[in-house]
């Protein structure tokens, strides 16, 4: 049996808005990605559970330079979440703890319930996540059969929303759809974990998938099979599925700086501004291309905080 040709890895920036499949994990559905653009460098910004599809943007190159600040982004799902079972995991993976009868409910009812979880709430993170303890994932604590006590936290809800009344009038009723916008660190899962306790019936997530995540509000999202079938047509193809690094800065403020600005902010030294506002910022040459992170402290002196070295760009 031949053995498959070894991909040979190559330099390469931009962001891609892939549409997870479910069944991977996040970093499976990266490194899948990675190998059929041969990047070199690959991340992504912020895990999706193996039964979540939707969009997980992936940086390579230098645009995983901006990969940890897509972390805090505000996020939008769909979700089902699945009544009277409640599970190990909080989702349709792990295994039954208890099940309870499901009532009748009326919508009022649901919304009281909903809003309740709406706004800055303390939440408790699933037991089965990838939050550290010890330098450990729980996940992995928690599959050893370890007792694991979490502290809520503070997270932001902006939305949470009952998609169809019509999920009321079924002769089931065991499903409610979903709406859920929120901030960084909410859990779909813990969400929808506490509702079912609210209403008295307990709830996993049966469903989940991420619809956009700041700054990327109408994606157009490219599967691992379309993918796949642009590399075997022609893998020049794939470059023109990538974002610059740009598209990914549309919510920093934006310095635009000299030829001899620029020049000095790469080699690391700090350029004296005036009339410019603490914070972060991102910068920008006489060309419009983002050239880096940076940060302006109370004299207005701008500090290069990440530099990208890009391809584009011809060095003497």
């Amino acid at each position: 049996m031949a053995l498959a040709p070894k991909t040979i890895f190559r330099r390469l920036d931009g962001i891609l808005l892939l549409d997870k499949p479910q069944g991977l994990s996040s970093n499976q559905a990266l490194q899948r990605a990675r190998h059929l653009f041969r990047a070199e460098k690959g991340g992504h910004t912020g895990s999706l559970d193996p039964l979540a599809t939707g969009l997980l943007p992936i940086c390579f190159g230098e645009a995983t330079k901006i990969a940890g600040n897509l972390l805090g982004a505000r996020k939008a799902y769909d979700t089902v979440a699945r009544l009277g079972i409640v599970t190990d995991t909080d989702d349709a993976e792990g295994q039954p703890l208890r099940e309870r009868p499901v009532a009748r409910y009326d919508i009022g009812t649901i919304d009281a319930a909903l809003g309740d979880l709406t706004g800055r709430i303390m939440q408790r993170p699933p037991i089965y996540s990838a939050l550290k303890r010890g330098g450990e994932p729980l996940y992995v604590k928690a599959r050893r059969g370890e007792s694991i006590e979490i502290e809520p936290r503070p997270v932001d809800v902006h939305a949470f929303e009952l998609l169809s009344e019509a999920d009321l009038l079924d002769a089931d009723a065991s499903q409610l759809r979903l709406h859920v916008e929120c901030g960084s660190g909410t859990y779909v899962r813990s969400l929808v974990r506490d509702l079912g306790e609210a209403l008295g019936c307990g709830a996993h997530v049966a469903e989940l998938r991420r619809l956009w995540v700041d700054p990327f509000r109408d994606p157009r999202m490219w599967t691992l099979e379309s993918l796949q079938a642009l590399a075997e047509r022609d893998p020049h193809c794939l470059e023109a599925c990538l974002l610059p690094i740009e598209v990914g800065l549309v919510g920093y403020r934006r310095i635009d700086l000299t030829e001899d600005g620029t020049r000095r902010f790469e080699q690391g030294q700090r350029l004296q501004l005036n009339h410019e506002a603490p914070g972060e910022c991102a910068v920008f040459d006489p060309a419009g291309r983002a050239r880096g992170l940076a940060k302006i402290d109370g004299t207005g002196s701008l500090k290069p905080e990440r530099v990208f070295q890009r391809l584009d760009i011809a060095r003497p």
